[in-house]
């Protein structure tokens, strides 16, 4: 699992870095007006149906039950499994495209109701015009993320982690040579996410027909197999994308404020989701299919451990990456989107965002791991529950933040309800004895919590004023930051280093939690 964790987390890495070249590029080449703004409208609404269908309630529906027949079954029917899958999927995928397209403009004016209310006729023309274009996107990834499931299943991770690469190339692509193209240059965009989707899916079939495993796409709702994904995702759908939902929620009141909030949020958004791709999005992938195989094997002492494991790598690499956002919140932003149409202004707006973002990154990783603990023993119900409690404290921290905080209001009020979440998981295993925790646990969390604290101290004593990177050069501010990012790795690992801890904590689950320097 370290290796497999070490594997998508890097590959996700290049993603990520690529996506962050991405976003440099489209901040310089567009900024952050109004097209802007109703571009980032209209690629997160079939984004966000992305993550809910492909990366959320389907992949944790599909692969407890793919590990099932992929252990227990012949290879035949683990073949008929996939074939009827990939057809019913497909099917209504295609029938949900065709619809969004259709509702368009319905769509944007539910999603962006502000501008409705203030009147904003061309932005909204505008989004509904892209809509169309990145809305069937939504088919195209969704079977991407079936052929990651797959792969995944078959312990072949690095093809799903760097498929995502292809989107920031696209964009990257529309961006530059495209967009002189339009007479709306942003529209460019929109074609790219299209021609990404398509690349993106058309990139794993070679793997999976290396594993016999090519779909057939034969719709078959009434498949024992499709029948039990189909019971799981329903609930699913819901419950593994709350995060998100609160996120497009954040949107949606973001488009009351002033112009430049959605794209303010998108920036700032951007930047936590490095550290939550690499480590949450990794360790969500590796850690489902071996809480699927635990399950299956009747092992629940092993089920534990994998957990306490993904835990343990959450706090011990997730703290100094969320401390590191906070006080390094500016800087980042001013080194990668600092331009003549994304001025100071923009920075130190981004800036608040990201801060506000960062109190929550512990919270979306802690999701990412314990809420496989529920759809590998194929309970997809309480995760609901509990997602609906979350969401309702989201929207009362929303109405309470949004006033004296503006947009990082809704940044923190997302980061808030995301412990909400977490908190309740936690407590359901527990009080199922799903997850035992070792008692070495408050040891722990003492020595990162410190290690973080000395580490924001070097970091907030020797970092120049945000003054200085603005007046600095791009290659000056590039090499501050990269500097300065080194500093504190150094000064944590370090710290770590003396209170006892190693890379042993993390490659050896079961030494780990036995360990007595914890």
């Amino acid at each position: 699992m370290f290796k497999s964790l070490t594997t998508v987390g890097g590959n996700t890495m290049v993603s990520r870095v690529l996506g962050f070249v991405r976003d440099l590029v489209l901040a310089r080449v567009f900024g952050a007006d109004a097209a802007t703004d109703a571009f980032f409208v209209a690629f997160k609404i079939p984004n966000f149906l992305r993550r809910l269908f492909g990366e959320g309630a389907f992949a944790t529906a599909f692969v407890p039950v793919l590990m099932e027949y992929k252990e227990q079954r012949s290879h035949n029917e683990l073949k008929a499994l996939v074939d009827h899958v990939a057809g019913t999927l497909g099917l209504v995928l295609l029938v949900v495209s065709l619809l969004g397209v259709l509702a368009a403009p319905l769509l944007v004016s539910v999603f962006a109701f502000g501008w409705v209310m203030d009147g904003a006729t061309e932005k909204l023309e505008l989004a509904a015009q892209m809509l169309r274009l990145t809305f069937p996107y939504l088919l195209f990834i969704s079977l991407t993320a079936f052929a990651g499931g797959i792969l995944n299943a078959h312990n072949r991770f690095a093809v799903p982690a760097f498929t995502p690469v292809l989107l920031n190339l696209c964009l990257i692509g529309a961006a530059l040579w495209l967009s002189p193209l339009f007479d709306q240059p942003v529209v460019a965009l929109a074609w790219g996410v299209l021609v990404a989707g398509l690349a993106q899916f058309s990139f794993q079939l070679p793997f999976l027909h290396r594993l016999r495993l090519f779909p057939a796409f034969r719709p078959a709702p009434r498949h024992e197999g499709v029948r039990r994904i189909m019971k799981l995702m329903v609930p699913a759908l819901f419950a593994v994308s709350v995060v998100q939902i609160n996120l497009l929620l954040d949107t949606m009141l973001a488009s009351f404020l002033q112009t430049g909030s959605i794209s303010w949020l998108y920036y700032s958004d951007r930047l936590m989701e490095f550290p939550q791709g690499v480590l949450g999005v990794a360790l969500g992938t590796v850690i489902l299919p071996g809480l699927s195989r635990c399950h299956a094997d009747g092992d629940p002492r092993a089920f534990s451990q994998t957990l306490d494991w993904g835990l343990r790598a959450t706090v011990l690499l997730g703290a100094p990456a969320a401390t590191g956002l906070a006080v390094l919140s500016a800087p980042m932003i001013a080194t990668l989107f600092l331009s003549g149409n994304f001025d100071a202004t923009d920075v130190r707006m981004a800036s608040f965002s990201l801060m506000a973002y960062s109190v929550g990154l512990l919270g979306f990783i802690f999701i990412k791991v314990l809420a496989p603990g529920y759809y590998a023993r194929q309970d997809t119900r309480t995760p609901v529950r509990i997602g609906l409690i979350a969401m309702g404290v989201n929207m009362v921290f929303n109405l309470a933040l949004i006033f004296p905080l503006q947009h990082a209001g809704l940044a923190l009020a997302t980061s808030l309800s995301a412990f909400v979440n977490a908190g309740l998981l936690f407590r359901g295993l527990r009080r199922r004895k799903v997850y035992q925790p070792g008692s070495e646990w408050k040891a722990l969390w003492g020595k990162v919590l410190g290690a973080c604290m000395v580490m924001a101290g070097v970091l907030l004593w020797g970092v120049p004023a945000l003054d200085a990177w603005l007046s600095a050069g791009i290659l000056g501010r590039a090499f501050w930051l990269a500097a300065w990012i080194g500093v504190g790795m150094l000064v944590y690992t370090g710290c770590l280093y003396v209170l006892g801890i190693r890379l042993r904590h993390l490659r050896n689950a079961r030494q780990a939690q036995t360990h007595d320097s914890l």
